[in-house]
Parts: C-alpha cells; structure tokens; sequence
C-alpha cells in the first residue's frame, strides 16, 4: 500500500513574507541572546527586576539557549524543532512577566508576539508545515 503525498507549491509573494517575518524573529533574538552573553548592567538588573537571583550565571545560560534555539529555527532543515523550542522558552518568559505583574500588551504578550510572528513566517514558507496544518476557507 502506497501514500501519496502532495503539497502544494508555496507562492513567491508567501515565501518572502516567511522570510521576512522568519528574519525579523532571528534578528531579534540572536539580539537578545548575544546581548545576555555580555556582562552588562542593564541585563544584570533586567534578571533582578525578573525576580532571578544568580541573574549573571543565569543570563549568560538563557542566552545560550536563545542562540541554541534561534539557530535551530534559522536553518530549514531543523526549523520546526527551533520554533517548537522558541515557543517553550517564549512561553516561560510570559510566565515570569505574568509572576511579576508587568503590563498586559507590552511584557507579557511580547511572547506572543514573537511566537506568532516565528510560526507565521514558518508557515508561510514550509509547504510540509501548511499540510501538515491546513487551514480551510468558507464552510
């Protein structure tokens, strides 16, 4: 018994804007990531306002996994499991805005935002990804 699978060929105008919202997510995380690998202030009392004592060992670690993470998602051939572990460690940010109490729009759904715009961008450009998850018009 055989399966045939077919997926439909992604639109040049669907691939740039995978690409477009895809590029925007790893440049901002590879940002955020490479920022917390460099002993500054500003993230030292970032991880203190957050509630993480310890916050430049732990800093340093949550970059790497940012970057561990960020790379996963920017290589296609590994971009599902990337944004499968983005949307785990997003997911953990917005439960430490939530802890704290930070604004709705702002903090806590930055996660959100991010992870949206990830898997958007992915789905956009991974004709596997749009067969795997369809989307139906109409009735």
């Amino acid at each position: 018994m055989s399966t045939v699978t077919q997926t439909a060929a992604v639109s040049n105008a669907s691939l740039w804007a995978g690409r477009v919202l895809s590029g925007l997510v790893i440049v901002f995380l590879l940002f955020d990531g490479a920022i917390k690998l460099i002993p500054l202030q500003v993230v030292t009392d970032t991880m203190i306002e957050l509630g993480y004592s310890g916050s430049e060992d732990l800093a340093r670690l949550l970059g790497v996994l940012t970057l561990l993470c960020t790379i996963l998602y920017a290589i296609p051939r590994t971009s599902i499991l990337g944004a499968i572990l983005l949307t785990g460690y997003l997911g953990g940010a917005m439960a430490t805005h939530l802890r704290i109490g930070n604004p709705l729009f702002t903090h806590l759904l930055f996660g959100l935002y991010l992870g949206v715009m990830a898997w958007g961008g992915l789905y956009l450009r991974d004709a596997r990804l749009r067969s795997l998850i369809p989307l139906r018009s109409g009735a």
